[in-house]
């Protein structure tokens, strides 16, 4: 048998299927020759019985924004949160080669936010994280406040529970260095990404972060395709002995 490999979760973001991330981010000739396993799943429920909002990129099927949902009918079926924490793990681990003691999270946009808040609510189980163009403040903007609303209901103190601005400010904290990639010419850094109010948020709490604004990039896969072995890298030193 296989020897157990560390495994990197990666979390893409919306619209995305679990295919985006293997066919597009080139991380396959690096993850291969650091030794990480990587899991890249689906980014909401899927089927014709799961409740979906067909008019909307940002909301239902595709954009499960990695939360539990607690409002009908999303309830039902969108537990995104769960999935990447328990059911999917479980599942990796008893049946491939990875180490459940040798974690990491990353993700893009919608996952970015999921790969931050997970690692902050979950920080024993996983020993690095990172993202591209994450959705660092939820709560802050339409992308969140929509999902939010419509998933959890109309109550802050429990979306401050999955926003990863709020949870720093609420004290929770990574024990190594958050690594953030954002594009400077991402068309939604200024109205849904603003990452500089989750930096300044962990520089006043002591939280290690780096963000690295790349100049000329936009919000696409190949953004992600440029700095994806600096990822992997960054995971690998965290992970692998």
């Amino acid at each position: 048998a296989a020897e157990p490999r560390p495994v990197v979760f990666w979390l893409s973001g919306l619209t995305c299927t679990e295919d985006n991330f293997t066919v597009k981010a080139g991380a396959q000739r690096v993850a291969a020759e650091l030794g990480l396993v990587i899991v890249a799943p689906d980014t909401s429920p899927r089927g014709d019985d799961v409740p979906d909002d067909k008019d909307s990129y940002d909301f239902g099927k595709g954009a499960g924004f990695y939360i539990d949902a607690t409002r009908q009918p999303w309830s039902k079926n969108y537990h995104m949160y769960s999935y990447i924490t328990a059911e999917l793990p479980a599942l990796i681990f008893k049946h491939f080669p990875a180490c459940a003691d040798k974690q990491g999270i990353m993700g893009h946009s919608m996952g970015g936010h999921g790969a931050l808040t997970i690692a902050l609510k979950n920080p024993a189980t996983y020993a690095s994280v990172s993202a591209f163009s994450p959705i660092v403040a939820p709560s802050q903007v339409p992308w969140g406040e929509k999902a939010f609303s419509g998933y959890l209901g109309e109550d802050r103190t429990v979306w401050a529970q999955h926003d990863a601005t709020a949870l720093i400010e609420a004290g929770k904290r990574f024990e190594g260095e958050i690594l953030i990639d954002q594009g400077d010419a991402d068309n939604f850094l200024e109205g849904q990404l603003r990452p500089e109010i989750f930096v300044n948020a962990c520089e006043a709490a002591g939280q290690a972060v780096t963000l690295r604004m790349q100049p000329g990039y936009d919000h696409s896969y190949f953004f992600i395709a440029s700095f994806i072995e600096d990822h992997l890298r960054h995971h690998a030193a965290a992970l692998c002995d």
